[in-house]
């Protein structure tokens, strides 16, 4: 399966897209998971609750953003590959954040959550075929399709991931 066609993704998702340097799906998430465990695992304690500037997030919520806009992806790509043409409301990420209570959460629960999280969405990708992979629907008012939206999970990590280690390490 190649690239996705940037044609039928968002603009605003091709900067995701565009962090991921695989032509394949799965060696593009497995690549990421690499990426993503790597750096989780070299944070320091006293880095998890430290935010770079007034007003941004904390590397915990920087990574519960993550495992939220996973969640959001995903459930996108499932319905889309399952044949549901209902359109899927977009998620406000500040909101999600500012309720999310990432400063109670233990860092290791945090971890232990996205890497559940991550095998899930792994072998969820590598069930569909090419035919749900090219399925598509419209989500946050925009057409989309499967095989973007697994790219756009495996890009966005990479693109905090490149955050984390730009601005807060």
């Amino acid at each position: 399966m190649p690239r996705p066609d940037l044609s039928r993704v968002p603009e605003f998702f091709h900067g995701y897209i565009n962090k991921v340097k695989e032509d394949d799906l799965m060696p593009a998430l497995k690549s990421s998971t690499k990426t993503l465990f790597e750096l989780l695992t070299t944070i320091p304690v006293d880095k998890h609750d430290y935010r770079y500037a007034d007003g941004k997030w904390t590397i915990k919520e920087v990574v519960q953003h993550m495992l939220d806009g996973e969640r959001v992806f995903t459930y996108r790509a499932l319905r889309f590959a399952r044949k549901d043409d209902t359109p899927l409301p977009g998620f406000d990420e500040n909101l999600f954040a500012q309720t999310a209570k990432a400063h109670k959460r233990s860092w290791n629960d945090i971890v232990e959550e996205f890497a559940a999280l991550r095998r899930a969405s792994e072998a969820m990708f590598a069930s569909f075929d090419n035919e749900q992979l090219e399925s598509s629907g419209i989500a946050s008012e925009s057409p989309i399709y499967v095989l973007g939206i697994g790219y756009v999970v495996a890009g966005h990590v990479n693109h905090h991931c490149g955050i984390i280690k730009e601005r807060y390490l």
